[in-house]
């Protein structure tokens, strides 16, 4: 898994992390639960705001779609 994939990396992060607060995520930290993911292979250095604000959204949207109502 590379950091464009988003949101496969967004599906995995909820699966390891359903506990996260990813409203208040720090980027610092969505960035070490991104690379710390058995899937993720893409180069660590090669991420930036857009890219984990992009991945913090996603994840946002794949919490809300597990979440019972």
């Amino acid at each position: 898994m590379k950091w464009t994939d988003i949101y496969d990396i967004a599906m995995d992060l909820e699966d390891h992390y359903p506990e996260v607060d990813v409203v208040n995520i720090r980027f610092t930290d969505l960035w070490k639960y991104v690379v710390e993911l058995p899937e993720f292979t893409d180069d660590k250095m090669k991420s930036n705001e857009k890219i984990l604000e992009a991945i913090q959204m996603a994840w946002l949207k794949e919490k809300d779609t597990c979440s019972p109502h």
